[in-house]
């Protein structure tokens, strides 16, 4: 059950597309969220400020939730 308790309040994210040809800012967003190549995944505290970074990229990530 800890381990249950410990996932809780966290997100996965995973970089599904390229950034060729991407705004500099979101290039920003992707690398603020620790997502380097394709199909990397972070799995992250979930905050408004993650929350954010991934409404401003929602194109190029996947939520695994």
């Amino acid at each position: 059950m800890a381990k249950k308790n410990e996932t809780a309040g966290t997100v996965r994210v995973r970089l599904v597309k390229g950034l060729r040809g991407v705004q500099a800012r979101h290039r920003l967003s992707v690398k603020a969220l620790g997502l380097n190549k394709t199909n990397d995944v972070r799995e992250l505290k979930d905050s408004p400020q993650v929350r954010g970074l991934i409404n401003t990229v929602y194109y190029l990530v996947q939520v695994e939730e």
